[in-house]
């Protein structure tokens, strides 16, 4: 008895082979050893999930919701048949076979073949692909072994100029120094661009304060050396300490 297929399972099955990154060689190799016959595996049941089998390359075709697999044999490829595809590769359902198809290099898990959802442990996860370092721009989370995007710094707008003040440390009369400041707005990544500084000092002169001069209407008591002052023609005295009598 001779194996047959349909023109369908013949183009979906070189596309699996091709997928698998085979080389050349071995790519014909398999195509040949699928033309034997059934009959070389005659008295002998076909693995479990086959509905066509070959004693030299396993399962050549599969049962229905089955996943068709190649797997390696030493230097020979032998077929499967599974109900899941194994780690590193996924599966596409089709009219006439489903197959199991390698995802990208280095992934574990993935949903197609340049959308991987798990990395190997040792490569950092970006956009669906897995990668040894993270790509300029990123820095690596080695905690959930990601590349996330660079965070820098963000400042606002700096203040007015604060009011000139005179140090204690400071020798000349009249010199003091004033301050400005600005606020951040986002703090920088791990390896980020670090924030500017935030705060400006300058010096600055005292200005000097107005000299009260007494007028007309305002006299000194000088027993209290208090300030008297007319409101409405009538002398009101600040009184700041008063003493008590017993």
């Amino acid at each position: 008895m001779e194996c047959t297929w349909d023109f369908s399972f013949k183009k979906t099955l070189g596309s699996t082979l091709h997928s698998s990154a085979l080389s050349h060689q071995t790519e014909v190799s398999t195509w040949a050893h699928l033309n034997e016959l059934c009959s070389s595996s005659a008295g002998r049941p076909c693995p479990a999930g086959c509905a066509t089998c070959s004693a030299l390359n396993g399962c050549l075709s599969c049962k229905p919701r089955l996943f068709f697999h190649l797997e390696l044999d030493g230097m020979r490829q032998r077929g499967t048949c599974l109900s899941s595809c194994p780690r590193g590769h996924y599966g596409t359902r089709s009219q006439h076979i489903s197959t199991c198809t390698k995802c990208s290099t280095g992934c574990e898990v993935c949903v197609r073949r340049n959308m991987c959802v798990r990395c190997r442990a040792d490569l950092y996860h970006l956009h669906g692909l897995c990668h040894p370092s993270c790509p300029r721009g990123f820095e690596p989370d080695v905690q959930l072994m990601q590349c996330l995007p660079q965070v820098h710094c963000e400042v606002g707008e700096w203040t007015d100029w604060g009011p000139c003040v005179r140090r204690r440390s400071m020798r000349a009369y009249r010199r003091g120094e004033e301050t400005r400041t600005r606020r951040v707005l986002q703090s920088p990544s791990a390896s980020g661009d670090p924030c500017p500084h935030v705060s400006e000092i300058r010096k600055c002169v005292i200005k000097k304060r107005p000299k009260i001069i007494a007028s007309q209407d305002t006299r000194w008591n000088r027993s209290t050396m208090l300030l008297i002052t007319p409101v409405h023609n009538t002398y009101i005295k600040n009184i700041t300490e008063q003493k008590c009598t017993v």
